[in-house]
């Protein structure tokens, strides 16, 4: 079994990658099939078991196995194959072009997710055909359906329907790596933790009249404005739970202190604030509001809609305090508050030997780099593993050194969605290394 050489692991990466684009799959309505078969006939042909599994037959989940026969750990590299919508008009190169222009891979998924899908599947399929088995255990590549919607037809269902299957003691996803400079050194974070959904509807009431006399009746839609004002001037003030303090440790900050953590960051590296202060705590983001049906009726009631994501070990309780906080009390105000969504946070031990493994392939590759525990903003399926099998480790990793967290977020759901051909060979290489690690030990 001979070494596998980095630039045939690119090639083979670049082109199933572009194979992948240049199939579109935006959810809805997903029509994931074809990508999915398109990575079972690569992984089968490379010696890897496949069997396709789903909800409904025009989008099953793609389940790879490489079995050792011998009792052991199960490492996963899960990865999901459909995206968000695009609109050609506003992209360089088209969204389901695959093309290749200033050293990139342009297309919609390019980041979210395709890219790890394809460099996941070639790692796997590479280490496979050189003639690598485990030691003891499995190795599992994971390609599902439905996670832009939620994952109801994917991940979800797979953990439901199926555990027997898809059980992992370690899973690698979305949902990190890509490196930030921070205090002088270039940092890769690993993604342990997401935050919850608290969901609510602000509604003020008013008194319904003909729009033509506006004193005769009362206006629901301009009292809720001194309180979508307020929401403009003010988060509530950061809640440091267990991820917030390995994550200011790791900087090197204090997290009993976290006003003077927050100012050191802004020292620092200003440009990360938008990206690091959500995860310090719960964040409140208006996004709709609905008043009168008729241009002239004064609304008896006006609803605004915010969006709540909260950290892991958050609870309702503690909602209801920031928005006190920020709004005041709701009976002196005159409003009144109503949960749509409340769905806790969900996280994995910062500490475990899949971290381990991530930080001597961070050491070894880059001697300016370190590892830092991170929470997502948002949520990935790395929750409905975590949900299903407890003692399951699940972290968000992809390395990407040269376009970094600043460059490559902004274009997740964006236009012009694309990732740096090295860094898409620097995460398969990763990935090679890290099944080796985890996996080769009997």
């Amino acid at each position: 079994m001979g070494d596998l050489h980095p630039g045939e692991l690119r090639e083979e990466a670049c082109e199933l990658l572009q194979r992948l684009i240049r199939l579109d799959t935006v959810n809805p309505p997903g029509n994931e099939r074809p990508a999915q078969e398109l990575l079972a006939a690569h992984l089968e042909a490379a010696g890897l078991s496949c069997e396709l599994l789903g909800a409904t037959g025009e989008r099953p989940n793609l389940i790879a196995t490489l079995d050792s026969g011998r009792e052991g750990p199960t490492l996963g590299l899960l990865g999901h194959t459909d995206t968000v919508l695009a609109q050609a008009a506003d992209w360089t190169h088209g969204p389901w072009s695959g093309q290749i222009a200033d050293g990139c891979i342009w297309g919609r998924g390019a980041i979210d997710m395709k890219s790890q899908v394809a460099a996941e599947s070639v790692a796997a399929a590479s280490l496979a055909r050189s003639g690598w088995r485990p030691a003891s255990g499995r190795l599992l590549v994971l390609a599902v359906v439905d996670e832009e919607t939620g994952g109801r037809l994917g991940a979800q269902w797979l953990t439901r329907e199926h555990p027997a299957k898809v059980r992992c003691d370690m899973l690698i996803n979305e949902g990190g790596g890509a490196a930030f400079e921070y205090g002088g050194r270039r940092r890769y974070g690993v993604s342990c933790a997401e935050k919850g959904v608290f969901r609510f509807i602000v509604r003020v009431r008013g008194v319904a009249a003909h729009a033509s006399t506006p004193e005769m009746g009362s206006n629901a839609l301009l009292a809720i404005a001194p309180l979508l004002e307020r929401f403009a001037k003010r988060q509530p003030s950061p809640l440091i739970g267990e991820q917030a303090q390995q994550l200011l440790r790791a900087l090197g900050e204090d997290p009993s202190d976290p006003e003077a953590a927050l100012e050191s960051m802004r020292r620092r590296n200003a440009a990360l604030l938008p990206l690091l202060k959500p995860v310090l705590g719960i964040t409140f983001t208006p996004t709709m509001i609905t008043a009168s049906a008729k241009m002239n009726v004064i609304p008896a009631t006006c609803e605004l809609r915010v969006d709540c994501r909260v950290p892991p070990g958050v609870g309702r309780e503690a909602v209801e305090a920031a928005i006190a906080e920020v709004l005041g009390d709701a009976e002196a105000q005159g409003f009144e508050i109503e949960f749509t969504e409340q769905v806790e946070g969900n996280s994995s031990p910062a500490h475990s030997p899949l971290m381990d493994a991530i930080r001597r392939w961070v050491a070894k590759h880059d001697r300016l780099g370190s590892v830092v525990p991170a929470t997502m903003p948002g949520f990935t399926d790395s929750r409905h593993f975590r949900a299903a099998f407890p003692e399951c480790v699940a972290y968000g990793f992809f390395p990407q050194r040269h376009r970094g967290l600043l460059e490559s977020w902004p274009l997740i759901h964006g236009a012009d969605e694309r990732i740096d051909i090295r860094d898409l060979e620097l995460a398969t290489s990763c990935y090679v290394e890290l099944i080796r690690a985890l996996l080769s030990r009997t």
